[in-house]
C-alpha cells in the first residue's frame, strides 16, 4: 500500500509556469516546465496534472519522461490562462538512484500572474515557482 511506502523528500526537482511573450502580456502562452536541478538524472517521471476550484474541475493530463538529465529542464504542457483562477496541481513521480520520489506542486489559485515572475534557476527566464 502507498501509506507504507517511504518517499524521500525532493530536493532540486520542481515545477514552474513561464510566459512566452509575444509581445503583449495578453498574448502569452505559458508553459509548465520540470526541471531538474540535481547533479544525476531522474528516470522514469510520471507527471499528472488537475486543476480545480469549488464549482470546477480539468481534465486530468499525463505526461512521461524517460529521462530528464541532470541540470536540464522539460516542456510539459501548455496551460490555457482560463485555469489561472484555478488551484493547478501537478503530480511528480520518479526514481533517482533506485529510490522512489513522488511530489504534488501546486500553483494556488491567481498565483500565476506576471507580477509574481522570478527568475526560474537552470531555464534564465521569468516565471513562477510552484509551491
Amino acid at each position: 500500500m502507498r501509506k507504507d511506502i517511504e518517499f524521500p523528500e525532493i530536493h532540486g526537482v520542481f515545477m514552474a509556469v513561464v510566459p512566452e511573450n509575444n509581445g503583449a502580456a495578453t498574448e502569452a502562452r505559458w508553459h509548465a516546465y520540470l526541471v531538474n536541478d540535481l547533479e544525476e538524472p531522474i528516470e522514469m517521471v510520471l507527471i499528472v496534472s488537475q486543476g480545480e476550484d469549488a464549482h470546477r474541475r480539468t481534465s486530468t493530463m499525463r505526461h512521461q519522461l524517460e529521462v530528464l538529465p541532470a541540470k536540464t529542464y522539460a516542456r510539459v504542457e501548455w496551460i490555457e490562462q482560463s485555469v489561472f483562477e484555478m488551484n493547478n496541481y501537478f503530480s511528480v513521480t520518479f526514481y533517482q538512484d533506485g529510490k522512489l520520489y513522488d511530489k504534488r506542486f501546486v500553483f494556488p489559485s491567481g498565483s500565476i500572474r506576471w507580477d509574481h515572475c522570478k527568475t526560474i534557476p537552470l531555464l534564465e527566464e521569468k516565471g513562477i515557482l510552484a509551491v
